[in-house]
C-alpha cells in the first residue's frame, strides 16, 4: 500500500500522506475504507508509531481520514476538496524550481506543458 524511498529528500510521514491521498484520488481507497492502525503500519513500513501518527493527524486534519475510538481508523466518508490559497502559493514556488531546472535541461515551454500533462494523466489512471 505505501511504498517508501529512504533515499527521498521528502520526509517518511510526507510520503505516507502523499501516497494515502493518492490512493483515495485514484480509488484505490474509498470512503469508508479502513486502513491500517498506526502500530500496524509502523510495523508493515519499519518505523516508528511516532512517524505514522504524525502523517495520520495531518491527514486526519485536512479530513482525509477519521479516527473511530474502538473501532480504527477509516477514510472519511466526505472528503472535502477545497483550494487551499496558502498551500497554493508553496506548491507554486516549488513548480517554479521544477519548471527553472527543466528549462536549464534544454526543455522548451511546450515539453514541459506536455510533461505535466503526462504525469497527470499518470496519477489519475487506475
Amino acid at each position: 500500500m505505501i511504498d517508501l524511498s529512504y533515499k527521498s529528500n521528502q520526509p517518511i510521514y510526507e510520503q505516507i500522506i502523499e501516497q494515502m491521498k493518492l490512493h483515495v484520488m485514484k480509488g484505490h481507497l474509498q470512503p469508508g475504507d479502513a486502513i491500517p492502525s498506526v502500530r500496524k503500519l509502523a510495523l508493515e513500513l519499519g518505523i516508528t508509531p511516532g512517524t505514522v501518527s504524525k502523517a495520520y493527524q495531518e491527514l486526519e486534519r485536512q479530513q482525509i481520514i477519521e479516527t473511530i475510538r474502538g473501532k480504527g481508523t477509516f477514510i472519511a466518508d466526505k472528503i472535502q476538496i477545497k483550494p487551499d490559497e496558502g498551500k497554493l502559493e508553496e506548491r507554486k514556488k516549488r513548480l517554479q524550481t521544477e519548471i527553472m531546472e527543466l528549462r536549464m535541461m534544454g526543455y522548451d515551454k511546450n515539453r514541459i506543458v506536455e510533461l505535466v500533462k503526462e504525469i497527470y494523466e499518470e496519477m489519475i489512471e487506475c
